[in-house]
């Protein structure tokens, strides 16, 4: 197993040491970013109701996936460090978007989800799991004493990026006549 794929796997788990290793670690992002990219490729490809046969609905797929983790990455940020800090907080963009990136490593799961009948419910356990991934990764990284801060922020974060992402789809979703 290489380092990377043992960085995936530490992550899936919740090891909080693997959160700290990602976020001292400069060399780390461009890790990150594959596993955000593999992530959203997987989201885009078991998406459920989409299968994989209409190659422009599942660019779409991916491409939402990947936009959806973008705006949560981005108000995750804001909210952690500008609205709920807490006063030990010390933030980094590049250190928040390399943990927050390996959060993602549950989301690789979500390519079961193109499976009939179980893939919807793999496909929501692998995004809870994300968003499980996500709270130890912003405790770890905001560097929270409360779990439940981390929680909240992560929450916030997720519900503001589903909100964003239906207005997005209203903009530009084909109408239907």
């Amino acid at each position: 197993m290489t380092g990377f794929s043992r960085r995936i796997l530490r992550a899936a788990v919740l090891d909080k040491r693997a959160y700290e290793e990602v976020e001292a670690d400069r060399q780390a992002t461009g890790q990150a970013v594959g596993v955000v990219l593999l992530a959203s490729i997987a989201g885009g490809i078991g998406l459920p109701g989409l299968g994989v046969s209409n190659l422009q609905a599942l660019a779409t797929g991916v491409t939402s996936a990947l936009v959806g983790w973008m705006a949560w990455a981005a108000l995750t940020y804001l909210i952690g460090t500008r609205l709920l800090p807490e006063p030990q907080t010390r933030a980094d963009v590049g250190e928040l978007l390399r943990t927050i990136g390996f959060a993602s490593a549950p989301g690789l799961l979500r390519v079961l989800g193109a499976i009939p009948v179980i893939g919807l419910p793999i496909y929501a356990i692998a995004s809870m799991w994300m968003l499980l991934a996500m709270v130890v990764a912003v405790r770890q990284d905001l560097d929270y004493t409360s779990t439940s801060r981390a929680l909240g922020v992560c929450v916030l974060g997720w519900a503001l990026s589903l909100v964003v992402a239906v207005i997005i789809g209203m903009v530009f979703a084909p109408s239907v006549s």
